[in-house]
């Protein structure tokens, strides 16, 4: 094995380059419209399958990324309330991002 083969500090350099290809491809190939119709649930006991499936994967989770809801902010979305960080209050605005005015 040599030195650059070895080379996973920060994550891998070669496994990340290789999946953003193979993503854009499959992208730029129109596959994506199928794959989400394939995806659908069958029927209702499969949709309620997934549904608890999310849910438990969210039961694990730590929190949510906090960059989510401000950008649903910015695109005008509604901000969901469980995933704000606890110290903001509901109806308080987002915080700034660095660089931006208040």
């Amino acid at each position: 094995m040599t030195t650059k083969d070895n080379v996973h500090g920060e994550g891998n350099y070669e496994a990340s380059r290789k999946y953003n290809e193979a993503t854009k491809r499959f992208v730029q190939a129109g596959r994506v419209e199928q794959a989400a119709r394939d995806a659908e649930p069958a029927s209702e006991a499969d949709a309620l399958q997934m549904a608890a499936a999310e849910a438990e994967g969210k039961r694990h989770a730590k929190e949510e990324d906090p960059a989510l809801s401000r950008k649903a902010a910015r695109r005008g979305g509604s901000q969901r309330s469980d995933i704000d960080s606890p110290e903001q209050a509901p109806d308080s605005p987002p915080a700034p991002m660095p660089g931006e005015q208040e």
